[in-house]
């Protein structure tokens, strides 16, 4: 998420109420999670386990609950909880905004496009032209929709990540900065939710065809003409390169990798980033074929263990 003006070190810790480390006047253009992270952006963390990682990257402004060495070329921010801080800018820079009308005088709405009743479309939303938007459909602030798209009756799209710090008293929510982005030619099928991104954009590729009831997480990214079948639930942070096949029911987990053209059969369960050009089944899910041989020599165990009786 890049802030509508450049900023300074001493502006964000003013903001936050932060001391820091680096001049006062270290420009500072965005704030990101650390898997988007830019030049110029802010990242927050609040673990030991993660200084390294968060230090090292892209970002040049370190939110941070500890004074560390700084690395060359880059600033701190010091923070007694670096994720109260980030939801404090968050809220700074990306307000909520409340609506007063089901079509905000702010959207952007192509020539061509149809928008059945009952539709909501938020502050700042762009579509495109020649789309079709079905009844009771919900279109969060500042959600992109391209060229020819469809979507149908009762999807969400800019619903709030599911992001919570589980502190002793309390789940604490990470506010959502971000947005959604549906490239052109895509169908979003029947109760369909697409979160927003955390402060980056949740996005569907071109050409890509949703089915009924597809959940799809927050930052993920899934690439062009894939299609994913009903009731599909993809986590946050997941990256599904082009020609991605998902069928029915499937679960992908948070932060990892589908490659281009895999293909993964129903009900299967996936907890690891899987090459493409290859299918898969089962959970965890695994090779198409070596996951049947392994189905297939678990019905011989009962066959298996009666002998061994036998002999017994």
């Amino acid at each position: 998420m890049k802030f509508p003006t450049p900023q300074t070190l001493e502006n964000i810790a003013v903001i936050i109420g932060s001391d820091y480390v680096g001049e006062a006047n270290f420009p500072v253009f965005g704030m990101n999670e650390i898997h988007v992270v830019q030049p110029g952006d802010i990242v927050f963390v609040d673990h030991p386990k993660y200084y390294d990682k968060a230090l090292q990257s892209q970002a040049t402004v370190i939110l941070i609950n500890k004074k560390v060495d700084c690395p060359v070329g880059k600033a701190l921010l010091i923070s007694e909880d670096p994720f109260r801080d980030f939801n404090k800018l968050t809220q700074y820079f990306k307000p909520f905004q409340s609506s007063n009308s089901a079509i905000s005088e702010s959207a952007k709405i192509g020539e061509g496009t149809v928008i059945q009743p009952n539709v909501f479309i938020g502050n700042n939303v762009k579509i495109g032209r020649n789309c079709l938007i079905h009844s009771n459909v919900a279109i969060y602030d500042n959600t992109v929709i391209g060229n020819n798209v469809t979507i149908h009756a009762g999807s969400v799209l800019g619903s709030d990540a599911f992001y919570y710090k589980n502190r002793p008293e309390k789940f604490d929510k990470l506010l959502s900065g971000g947005n959604v982005v549906i490239e052109d030619n895509v169908d979003l099928g029947a109760l369909c939710t697409i979160d927003k991104g955390v402060t980056a954009s949740t996005t569907i590729g071109e050409g890509s065809k949703l089915d009924n009831q597809v959940q799809v997480g927050h930052d993920t990214v899934i690439g062009k003409r894939c299609l994913i079948a009903s009731q599909v639930g993809i986590a946050g942070c997941v990256l599904i390169a082009d020609y991605v096949t998902i069928w029915g029911q499937v679960g992908i987990t948070s932060g990892i990798t589908i490659g281009e053209r895999a293909v993964i059969s129903a009900q299967s369960g996936v907890s690891k980033s899987l090459p493409g050009n290859k299918a898969y089944f089962g959970t965890p899910a695994d090779d198409f074929r070596t996951k049947y041989k392994e189905l297939a020599s678990i019905k011989l165990i009962p066959d298996i263990i009666k002998k061994l009786d036998e002999l017994s």
